[in-house]
């Protein structure tokens, strides 16, 4: 079944009202969460909202955060996000970074005390309106083993990059690193299909096709699945992200790092405060004329367009592409959650006795 936009962010800006967001708050989280289902991580979109309510709900989320930076310099900052809504810290942080590129060139901002902050991608697209290259970094719960280990140590921890081009869309990556993001096995529990082979290790370190493998002890796997096609790469690409994100700022880092879901407890000795993010925000014109750098943009995103596809596929894609046409689609037709989605929805609805969409 399909939803407007319009519709799914007004549901969503009152159910976070409920739980004492201010307006303002409540339409930055509801833009960025439903950001994620017009281009395709419905994983990341409202299908997490109840998620987050369950969180505020245990106390774990502060829902009129005091965000503030607790310290800086022309070009850096660190941002406390005062356990707020990852929703609405990360557009905060990143603006501190934008902001600083415009007077130093670049900004750099890590960030801690924070939450689940949704899709990397939508916070590095920010700087796409200055003419500016932006970044985006978090680290997340420990679901993921580092290569050789039976332990959970890090999370799917994020890395998205967006470069502006002229007339061609912008070059957007947004990846998890780990062969695959855990909103991928929820997916697949409700759809009751198996996870396909590498994704995931059983809680003695085996293989397992189970989506309930995490949940049953084991854990996601890095960017590569196994030593043999590049795992140790997908850990040292996680390890970065996570010291970014929490050593440089001050937030759990590893095992400490808090788990997203309410009924899991978090670490009984935490090494900082809360999940931690990393943003940089660099101008164009700081290393060469933006107009001069943006039509050699497009020109390097159409020469790869024009490479030689191999046999049954279409076209090479830029990163970026499938999510761009996505939401242009969604925007239109509207968005598909599917029935568990739905009725987790209308349940939240009922409870706040907010009316779910006719």
């Amino acid at each position: 079944m399909n939803f407007s936009f319009a519709q799914l962010e007004n549901f969503t800006i009152h159910i976070l009202q409920k739980i004492g967001c201010s307006e303002e708050d409540a339409r930055t989280a509801a833009r960025v969460l439903l950001a994620a289902d017009v281009r395709g991580v419905d994983s990341h979109g409202v299908a997490r909202l109840s998620g987050y309510v369950r969180l505020w709900e245990a106390d774990r989320i502060n829902a009129r955060p005091n965000l503030r930076i607790v310290h800086e310099t022309p070009s850096t900052a660190v941002v406390d996000g005062d356990g707020g809504l990852g929703l609405v810290v990360a557009p905060f942080a990143m603006q501190v970074a934008i902001d600083k590129a415009k007077k130093a060139g670049t900004g750099w901002v890590s960030v801690k005390h924070s939450n689940h902050y949704g899709i990397a991608g939508i916070h590095a697209m920010e700087a796409l309106k200055h003419d500016m290259i932006g970044i985006s970094l978090t680290n997340a719960s420990p679901l993921v083993s580092p290569t050789f280990s039976r332990e959970r140590m890090l999370g799917t921890n994020p890395i998205a990059v967006a470069i502006p081009a002229n007339k061609q869309p912008p070059f957007v990556l947004d990846m998890a690193t780990t062969t695959a993001a855990n909103g991928k096995l929820e997916i697949l529990q409700r759809k009751q299909q198996e996870a396909p082979l590498g994704w995931i290790q059983d809680r003695d370190g085996n293989p397992t096709t189970s989506p309930l493998g995490v949940k049953d002890g084991g854990a996601l796997l890095p960017l590569g699945g196994d030593r043999e096609h590049g795992s140790h790469k997908g850990y040292g690409l996680g390890s970065v992200v996570d010291i970014f994100s929490a050593v440089l700022s001050g937030a759990n880092y590893g095992p400490w790092v808090p788990p997203f879901v309410a009924f899991l407890e978090p670490h009984p000795h935490p090494v900082g405060e809360g999940l931690g993010h990393f943003f940089g925000a660099m101008r164009i014109d700081a290393f060469r004329p933006a107009d001069e750098f943006k039509t050699h943009m497009d020109q390097w995103i159409g020469r790869f367009r024009e490479a030689l596809p191999v046999a049954g596929q279409e076209k090479v894609l830029i990163p970026g592409d499938p999510e761009r046409e996505l939401e242009a689609q969604r925007m239109q037709e509207g968005i598909p959650l599917l029935e568990p989605v739905i009725a987790d929805l209308k349940a939240l609805g009922k409870k706040f006795d907010v009316e779910w969409i006719a």
